[in-house]
């Protein structure tokens, strides 16, 4: 499951704009969305993730998505690294 792949991950990019960063940046290697996040919050990523070829993972819970990444609030979008 895509938690997983978070908490395992050596290192995360947590939020949109930071995400959208990364990715420009050439940094990211796949993106993990929350669905019950707001459309308006996601929707740059997914776009620019489909338009660079980054595979995009959807999970259930933004809360349950920003506990994998080690913080206390809840995370709609998190980029892993491909550091």
């Amino acid at each position: 499951m895509s938690y997983e792949k978070v908490k395992q991950a050596s290192k995360t990019i947590i939020g949109t704009k930071q995400a959208v960063k990364a990715i420009k940046a050439g940094q990211v290697k796949e993106i993990v969305v929350a669905l019950d996040a707001d459309n308006w919050v996601t929707d740059p990523v997914i776009i620019l993730a489909k338009e660079v070829g980054l595979p995009v993972n959807l999970v259930k819970s933004k809360r349950e998505l920003g506990k994998a990444c080690g913080i206390h609030v809840g995370a709609a979008v998190v980029a892993i690294a491909s550091v």
